[in-house]
């Protein structure tokens, strides 16, 4: 019996992390609900412990409740530390899935702890947390192995072991630094598979360009074994350093790259026409460039110029292209306004308003309904310090109440007065 395969995507966790680029509350809502339609099974939607996160992630455990968030599960992060997890489902009640991080290799403990934690400190306080997260309403606990590709092998296992025996769910596999290749995490994770038998979380970071590689090669091993695993992923692979798997090519890999369609299914079928769509919305929203080679998104990946290519290409695409460009989306013409351009925003009245939503298609009849939504965009505007997209606008006005949430988070009230 074959294990299945899960998308987790860390876009709205691990990618935030990049440094220098923020991602806006309301874009890191507007990313979940494509992560949704997209076939993602569950999205790591931030930091519940942080008091600027709270308002936005219970505004979309309110939205999965309302069911605009159709399939996806939501979850949180935290470290393995008891008063952590107290904070995060004091925080945010509704939370159901947790992921609880842990040091575990010598290199981190030492270095971060400078002595102060041992390895047999980092063990109780993970059996503590997973406990503690499952009493307090947690379905699923992940532990996070922060570490793991630089970790002795039987520490792993004894701390999967431990985690099992404390109630989690499944084990996060992290290749923090972005070390291993093909071969060296197939050697690593297929004993340990074999050893606890618990389902797996790979977690690859991408400072060797070969992140995506990296985590279709430990998939296979896993689902192999009869195992569930679970890939992570971030949306334009953005995140810390060179990032993380990219969402879209790892996709795109499944369907496509030979002979690993029939080995790795994903649970929830791949909506791969959102592709082009959701790369850009996220490029937008990061304020982070795709490169012209990115595969998939790049501006260059059906683009032909050599003779032979172009002249073979036109004939049958087949040549020189291993899907069609409409597969993720694109082939239809972008079109620039050159004319009169109006937006609505910080700065907008009503006329602006009413004539931005009924280009797209939504008719604003009502004078305080229009003011009410006037305010929100006004806001909304200043919470992304940038022009609002459609997929914004329609949220707004769809979920008015929710999008007040998001984009007017109220500061902290303890502090000098």
């Amino acid at each position: 019996m074959q294990g299945n395969l899960y998308i987790v995507d860390v876009t709205n966790r691990d990618g935030v992390q990049a440094a220098g680029f923020i991602l806006p509350k309301l874009s890191k809502t507007i990313i979940n609900l494509y992560l949704d339609d997209f076939g993602v099974f569950q999205s790591e939607v931030g930091f519940p412990t942080l008091e600027h996160e709270c308002s936005y992630i219970n505004a979309n455990l309110e939205l999965h409740r309302l069911g605009a968030i159709k399939n996806m599960g939501l979850s949180g992060w935290c470290r393995a530390i008891p008063s952590d997890v107290r904070v995060a489902f004091e925080n945010c009640g509704g939370l159901r899935h947790i992921s609880l991080s842990a040091s575990v290799s010598d290199l981190m403990i030492t270095g971060k702890f400078g002595g102060r934690r041992q390895w047999q400190d980092v063990l109780k306080s993970m059996d503590e947390s997973v406990r503690l997260a499952k009493t307090l309403g947690a379905e699923t606990v992940v532990i996070n192995a922060e570490d793991a590709s630089r970790t002795e092998p039987q520490r792993l296992i004894d701390f999967a072991s431990a985690g099992m025996q404390a109630g989690a769910d499944r084990l996060r596999y992290c290749d923090t630094v972005g070390i291993e290749n093909p071969i060296s995490i197939l050697k690593k994770i297929e004993p340990l598979v074999e050893a606890v038998k618990m389902p797996l979380e790979v977690h690859c970071h991408n400072d060797m360009g070969m992140a995506v590689a990296n985590s279709l090669t430990a998939a296979t091993a896993i689902v192999k074994a009869g195992v569930d695993c679970f890939i992570n992923t971030t949306i334009n692979g953005f995140g810390e350093r060179a990032g993380n798997c990219d969402l879209i090519t790892a996709a795109l890999a499944l369907r496509y790259s030979q002979g690993l369609a029939v080995v790795l299914r994903p649970s929830r079928p791949l909506n791969l026409t959102l592709s082009w769509r959701i790369a850009r919305y996220v490029s937008n929203a990061f304020g982070i460039g795709v490169p012209v080679n990115q595969p998939v998104t790049g501006a260059n990946i059906f683009a032909h110029e050599s003779g032979i290519h172009a002249d073979a290409t036109i004939k049958d695409y087949k040549t020189y292209e291993p899907y069609e460009p409409f597969v993720v989306g694109r082939g239809e013409r972008q079109c620039i306004e050159t004319g009169r351009v109006i937006l609505t925003g910080e700065y907008g009245g009503l006329s602006g308003l009413r004539y931005v939503y009924k280009r797209l298609g939504i008719e604003i009849d009502s004078d305080s309904e229009a003011r009410e939504l006037l305010g929100l965009v006004q806001y909304a505007n200043i919470h992304t310090q940038r022009p609002l997209t459609d997929e914004e606008l329609l949220f707004i006005y769809r979920y008015p109440s929710i999008a007040s949430q998001i984009v007017t988070t109220p500061p902290k009230k303890e502090g000098r007065d």
